[in-house]
């Protein structure tokens, strides 16, 4: 991640993490990581709601509603440029780069 930070920030772009979970919680996360980018809490989910991405959700045979884990590139506007809805955290960045480079 800490590669393609630098080349997003090159390119005047930079990289926000958001999930419901609390500050406290988050700041545990990427110490643990070392993610190097802002993590927003959502506690609320009304960004992930307006996103599309506060979802129903199954495992184990329970029902539960929660984040579809996406990524949304967004250009300079504020509009949606891109978006991957089920990524997996190691395709996310080369699904990003392929966009960003044409």
């Amino acid at each position: 991640m800490g590669d393609a930070l630098a080349e997003l920030s090159a390119a005047d772009s930079f990289v926000v993490g958001i999930s419901p979970d609390k500050p406290a919680q988050q700041k545990k996360f990427d110490d643990k990581h070392g993610l190097h980018f802002p993590l927003l809490s959502d506690s609320d989910h009304r960004i992930a709601e307006a996103y599309g991405v506060w979802a129903e959700k199954k495992m184990y045979g329970k029902v539960y509603m929660g984040i579809v884990r996406s990524a949304f590139l967004i250009d300079e506007k504020g509009r949606i440029a891109a978006a991957w809805h089920g990524i997996s955290p190691k395709n996310m960045i080369p699904e990003l780069m392929k966009v960003m480079k044409g």
